[in-house]
């Protein structure tokens, strides 16, 4: 476990630009700089087709040599850690406790093989327990930490939902699964810059090389 300031040159540069940036980062795993990172979110109670969705994405961009971070939540996160981890990818977990404790408990195993194989990332102190604050602040962080969010599956009560807000105004693009637009917060998010509407993962990596800005593109937010 290693400590990250915001004051240390390897603090990542995109999580630097946002103002939810957190002062410190604690680490476990193998970071890189600036690598190309996509977020992959969504409900803790997918169906079958947000669990095919979430695979097809996570599975494909980590072939492609994208880093996929998600939040080593049940269900959509846990799918999505899972499928760049069987390809043989690298995944980055944002997560809501302290690097120390596994949350869920049913996850130890994979937050030990992603700390063994990518990177953990916790901006809470190392025994921090869970809490209603700690997840919307993980999800700023998740956020600001990656160029895009993906969403597959979410209610508007949700993390995914909150993170796609927070992508929104960080100037990050966000991809909606169509299945979402369902919902009506799904329907006005599509209607924003920055947020592509997708049937499947080809409209995702059919947009992957614009998503690297260059440094000065890259907005305060």
């Amino acid at each position: 476990m290693r400590l990250v300031t915001i004051l240390d040159d390897n603090y990542p540069l995109y999580l630097r630009l946002v103002h939810q940036r957190p002062p410190f980062l604690f680490m476990r795993g193998t970071s890189m700089r600036d690598d190309l990172r996509v977020a992959v979110v969504g409900t803790r109670t997918p169906t079958p087709e947000g669990i095919a969705h979430t695979r097809a994405i996570a599975g494909g961009l980590a072939e492609r040599g994208v880093t996929v971070v998600s939040g080593l939540a049940a269900g959509i996160d846990t799918t999505a850690h899972g499928a760049a981890l069987a390809v043989g990818g690298r995944t980055v977990a944002v997560i809501g406790t302290g690097l120390r404790r596994s949350y869920p408990v049913q996850n130890a195993r994979l937050q030990q093989e992603i700390a063994e194989r990518g990177l953990l990332l916790s901006q809470f102190w190392p025994d921090a327990s869970p809490s209603k604050a700690s997840f919307p602040m993980r999800n700023a962080v998740m956020s600001g930490y990656s160029l895009a969010t993906v969403v597959v599956e979410a209610a508007y009560r949700s993390g995914a939902r909150m993170q796609a807000r927070l992508a929104l105004e960080h100037g990050r693009r966000v991809f909606l699964m169509r299945s979402l637009m369902t919902h009506e917060w799904a329907r006005e998010y599509a209607t924003r810059p920055n947020t592509t509407v997708i049937d499947g993962p080809d409209d995702v990596f059919g947009e992957l090389d614009s998503l690297v800005p260059a440094t000065g593109e890259l907005t305060w937010a």
